[in-house]
């Protein structure tokens, strides 16, 4: 360890001079020394919980990261902080928790960090907010730190074939139909989740994972390695010895969240197939760090970088087939080579494009195509304008081919009035449904839709497009357009939407309108009760989805014009 004495550790605030003896008692009755005083002292931030296997394991690799950081002369000291899992909430109340979770997570990283004025930091995620989090806590704070995701899932195996979560919300559609039996089901429940790990497609977790490797903040490797598998203890270690090394060279987290490092992650989105809450997550990070990168930047991305990973929910395999086949170190690779993302820093010391050429590519791999041969010769998803959405949607490209959309609008208010019109068979072939009043104000919380189009597909329904202010899981596939701003509870275009309005989407153009008089009409919001505690004062604080859907105090303005991504580079 070299640390320059005329530029003492962050921490020495706490622990250095007669005025801190009370501090040092303290620390003395937790188990630190003299020598501990003089050395980096590391946060240790768990999403650890017993709820999810997501998370479930997180605990076990808190001691392989405090390891590393013993390893490398720091002192780890370790927080929890929450999870609210998805697959667990999702459909139910509990839902509208997940997004504001990202917040909570956020500030309760910075307030333990910065309440002990700790030097560096190891944030420990599984379940989807969680990683988007720990990154927005170290934009924010700017202080040395990488992030560790505690891998994915295995498959479940059912009548022979590999399955996932994503097969347990269709069986429920498939059930509601009455294709599936309650036996059925419960087989099908009792398979899709094997053990420890976070679901196991190109879902959010999986997603948001690659991301923070591209955008530099998690070490290229770490986060592929599932979450049983054998290799796993070694990449917390290094991660451990990371945050050591990145404090004593002061290289903080902003050397590596910058506007070239964000579109690399999005690019890499786009490649892969991921989610479209990368949309709210970049852009969310990218306001905590005070760079300028929104929705328009996260859709020339897309247009840059057409899908080339055959992944769920829309491909063939999972994550751990992605790891088993080059992992995204051969992703980048191919982007690389494709002459798409810039060259920038990562928390292991190396630049990407040196990580990059490290790739090894299996024989025989199917799961990772090139450039030359995509799954699909477009993007992840699209951001779409118009009197529908003046301030954007985002429409999810994976997994489909289809470029235009029109039909009559079926409306609800509510997730819940929607998934029992599918379920009970009122949904129609060509209609648009139309679900509101759950945006980020409205819902409070901004639910994810997988409920309705898992659903869908379970009745076998392939000719319905979904159109709201909520959110879509990662799980979620189809014609289906989210984050549909300005929100229907501060007034947005989509409150004044009727049943039986023609609803026009048109990918190449970039367009969701309606030939109806919207201006002419007011808006009748539900009659629900008044939300209360953190609810009340997320639905205060957060800003639109064009805008992250953030809470810090004036976040950028949502954008209104495409960059040319080869010239930003």
């Amino acid at each position: 360890m070299s640390q320059d004495p005329s530029k003492p550790f962050r921490s020495a605030s706490v622990t250095a001079g007669p005025n801190r003896a009370a501090a040092r008692s303290y620390l003395r009755a937790a188990g630190m020394d003299d020598a501990d005083f003089a050395r980096p002292l590391i946060a240790v931030v768990n999403t650890w919980s017993s709820v999810t296997p997501c998370n479930m394991h997180l605990g076990g690799l808190a001691e392989h990261v405090r390891r590393g950081v013993r390893e490398a002369g720091g002192v780890p000291v370790d927080f929890n902080t929450i999870v609210v899992t998805d697959g667990i909430a999702m459909g139910t109340p509990g839902m509208k928790a997940s997004l504001i979770s990202r917040e909570i997570i956020a500030d309760s990283i910075e307030l333990a960090v910065q309440g002990h004025q700790l030097d560096g930091v190891v944030c420990i995620v599984g379940c989807d907010k969680t990683i988007p989090a720990a990154a927005m806590a170290l934009a924010r704070m700017d202080l040395p730190g990488c992030v560790l995701y505690g891998g994915t899932i295995m498959s479940g195996i059912h009548a022979g074939k590999e399955i996932s979560i994503q097969e347990v919300f269709e069986a429920i559609g498939a059930h509601g139909a009455g294709a599936l039996d309650d036996e059925g089901l419960r087989q099908v429940e009792k398979a899709a989740c094997p053990g420890a790990g976070a679901c196991g497609g190109q879902f959010t977790a999986n997603t948001m994972a690659m991301a923070l490797t591209a955008m530099g903040l998690s070490p290229i490797g770490a986060n592929d390695v599932p979450a049983t598998h054998k290799d796993k203890p070694a990449e917390a270690e290094r991660c451990g010895r990371i945050a050591v090394e990145l404090t004593l060279r002061g290289h903080n987290a902003r050397r590596f969240i910058t506007q070239a490092s964000l579109r690399n992650a999005a690019l890499a989105v786009s490649a892969s197939g991921g989610s479209t809450n990368a949309v709210l997550h970049l852009t969310a990070i990218a306001a905590e760090a005070g760079i300028a990168f929104g929705v328009e930047d996260c859709h020339a991305a897309c247009e840059a970088a057409p899908i080339i990973c055959d992944l769920k929910p829309g491909g063939r395999f999972l994550a751990h087939h992605l790891f088993q086949s080059g992992g995204t170190r051969l992703v980048l690779n191919r982007l690389v080579a494709a002459g798409l993302v810039a060259d920038t820093p990562t928390v292991s010391g190396r630049t990407l494009f040196d990580e990059a050429r490290e790739a090894v590519e299996p024989a025989g791999q199917q799961v990772i195509r090139d450039f030359a041969t995509p799954v699909l010769a477009r993007g992840s998803y699209a951001v779409i304008y118009g009197n529908v959405a003046p301030d954007g949607a985002v429409i999810k490209l994976a997994g489909h081919n289809t470029a235009h959309f029109e039909g009559p609008a079926r409306v609800f208010d509510s997730e819940e009035a929607a998934f029992e019109a599918v379920q009970a068979g009122a949904i129609g072939e060509g209609d648009v449904i139309v679900i509101r009043y759950e945006g980020p104000k409205g819902g409070p919380g901004m639910r994810e839709m997988l409920q309705v189009t898992a659903a869908l597909k379970g009745r076998g329904m392939k000719n319905v497009a979904l159109i709201t202010d909520g959110r879509f899981s990662g799980a979620s596939y189809g014609f289906v357009a989210g984050h549909v701003s300005p929100e229907a509870a501060v007034g947005g275009p989509i409150a004044m939407l009727r049943d039986g309005d023609v609803i026009r989407i048109d990918v190449a153009a970039r367009t969701i309108d309606t030939a109806a008089d919207l201006t002419s009409r007011r808006a009748a919001p539900p009659v629900k009760e008044a939300p209360t505690g953190v609810f009340a004062k997320y639905a205060a604080l957060v800003s639109s989805a064009a805008q992250g859907a953030v809470t810090i105090p004036n976040p950028p303005p949502a954008q209104t014009r495409a960059p040319n991504l080869r010239e930003a580079s």
